[in-house]
């Protein structure tokens, strides 16, 4: 779970109005030719993840910020995270978000553009959709302006339309995810009280339906994510996907946050077999981060959880780990779990666990 220390943006007002419409009655959506060039299905990788999320690098190198690598020298930041391992990209995206450098940007444009260079660099790409304008996580799920008023029928519509034509985007230019995340830490189901899982379980598993529907109807091969945090409540998770489950709710990867301690980490590992085993599916730790002042015992967490998910489940069925913007330093953000040095803007000693 990251702690919300951000100050509060204002959110630009934007529209829907480029999105084209898809009645939620019909069972697919038309194709438009000049948009999407084709339907065929694109093989997703099955090498581990070795991940990052830098949704800040944007506005970062818009700020001035750069980046070194270990030996002192100006390198691309992805360069960089590419030498220590990093494999694939996690990029989070908001609906109409504020100007904001650290709370806001990441929309469709931005995001999509992003892939592209991630993909350019060789490395896999993440879709983390926050729906929402600003940061959705464990604490707070709050719907997207634009979507606040609207019945329950009107938001899946809503839904339906946003997914598909960001899909649409991506696939326009080039870019096949190789997963994407319908919902950011939904411990509390999505979309305010729409979709929480408390009062309407039923009409949360409906919108996150409708967002797996629509990624799978541009890309059936990318693996569609559910993402919850503190796996170490393993009851909590169980209930959250039993009743995802018993509602006819659609996912392929179970994906959790992680920010534990050197101590609890390998407590917690087992608990990724055990989720794995009851509900099927792969597990992924989407998210994992430490004190940027304790980064030999971060690199420690981060060994545990590979090293787990790659020998004690099931071949194949332990995706990979993604630290939680690492590139992150201060003074543009006052987050301190990242993994770069704000000295000497190289990055940290928790990188080295991903090096392999």
């Amino acid at each position: 779970m990251k702690t919300l220390f951000f100050t509060s943006g204002i959110a630009l007002v934007l529209t829907f109005g480029c999105i084209k419409e898809k009645s939620i009655s019909s069972a697919k959506p038309a194709i438009t030719p000049n948009v999407i060039k084709s339907l065929t299905t694109d093989a997703t990788s099955s090498t581990f993840a070795y991940g990052a999320d830098v949704s800040w690098l944007p506005q970062m190198e818009a700020n001035g910020y750069i980046f070194k690598n270990s030996s002192g020298v100006q390198e691309d930041c992805l360069t960089i995270l590419k030498e220590k391992g990093i494999n694939a990209a996690r990029l989070r995206t908001w609906v109409n978000p504020s100007s904001d450098p650290v709370n806001g940007h990441c929309s469709e444009t931005e995001t999509v553009a992003m892939a592209k260079r991630c993909k350019a660099a060789g490395l896999k790409v993440d879709i983390d959709f926050h729906f929402g304008d600003t940061w959705n996580s464990v604490g707070s799920q709050v719907p997207p302006a634009a979507w606040a008023t609207m019945t329950y029928t009107q938001m899946q519509s809503a839904m339906y339309n946003y997914v598909y034509h960001f899909m649409n985007d991506l696939k326009y230019n080039g870019v096949t995810p190789d997963w994407v995340q319908i919902g950011n830490e939904e411990n509390l189901g999505i979309c305010g009280y729409t979709g929480s899982i408390a009062h309407n379980p039923v009409q949360m598993t409906g919108l996150l339906n409708a967002a797996y529907d629509m990624v799978k109807e541009v890309f059936p091969s990318t693996l569609v994510i559910i993402h919850l945090a503190k796996p170490q409540n393993l009851a909590s998770i169980e209930s959250w996907f039993d009743t995802y489950q018993a509602n006819g709710g659609k996912w392929d990867v179970c994906g959790f946050s992680s920010y534990a301690s050197k101590t609890d980490a390998p407590n917690i590992a087992p608990n990724f077999a055990t989720i794995q085993a009851r509900y099927g599916k792969p597990v992924m730790i989407v998210e994992v981060g430490g004190p940027e002042t304790k980064a030999v015992d971060t690199k420690s967490v981060i060994t545990t959880y590979i090293n787990y998910l790659q020998n004690n489940l099931p071949s194949g069925t332990g995706l990979g780990v993604f630290y939680w913007e690492p590139e992150g330093y201060s003074p543009f953000t006052s987050y301190t779990m990242g993994a770069w040095d704000p000295t000497t803007m190289q990055p940290t000693v928790a990188l080295d666990a991903f090096i392999h």
